[in-house]
């Protein structure tokens, strides 16, 4: 697999290995010794997620606020523009984001470390999203941070209409959660 470091401190693009034939393919999604030891990934995975989603859809950005996820996502069909928020105030990197296509096709996955904000825009008309969680979801540590913070600056493709739920309706500016 090849491993690239993004602008983000600690938040790598992983490209597994694809074995392709006239039959199909094969890849592994996750093998613990290699993501140790070539990612430096040195969690353990406690929740697998899975999220269908139709165009226009926009989940996040989330993270919890005392049980910090990290999170190892990947597209299995469609497409979806992918970001990440770093969170963590002591890092050089804080208040940055990074933002990156993953799709069926591309086959690309995205570490996001604990202490990072996460969210994702469906830019196909259908997508099935999976991640791996590092922590276990838990509601009433939940929390949004707003997804067009202009403080943020994130520059997400063009959709006809962004749909949102109540609550990512509802999330706070990075200068609102800093209070």
């Amino acid at each position: 697999m090849k491993v690239t470091k993004t602008n983000l401190e600690g938040c790598l693009i992983i490209e597994p290995d694809i074995y392709a034939d006239k039959r199909g393919l094969f890849l592994e999604t996750f093998q613990k010794e290699r993501y140790q030891s070539e990612a430096g990934i040195n969690f353990n995975f406690v929740q697998d997620n899975f999220s269908s989603s139709k165009k226009g859809v926009l989940r996040g950005l989330h993270f919890q606020k005392s049980k910090p996820q990290g999170k190892l996502v990947s597209v299995s069909r469609g497409k979806v523009f992918d970001v990440a928020v770093d969170l963590r105030s002591d890092s050089k990197t804080f208040g940055q984001w990074h933002g990156m296509e993953l799709s069926g096709e591309n086959k690309l996955q995205l570490w996001i470390p604990p202490c990072f904000a996460h969210g994702f825009l469906v830019i196909s008309d259908e997508v099935d999203f999976q991640y791996k969680c590092t922590d276990y979801y838990d509601p009433l540590d939940e929390a949004a941070l707003l997804w067009n913070d202009p403080d943020l600056a994130i520059i997400w493709p063009e959709v006809e209409e962004v749909k949102l739920s109540k609550k990512d309706s509802n999330a706070l500016s990075l200068k609102e959660l800093l209070r």
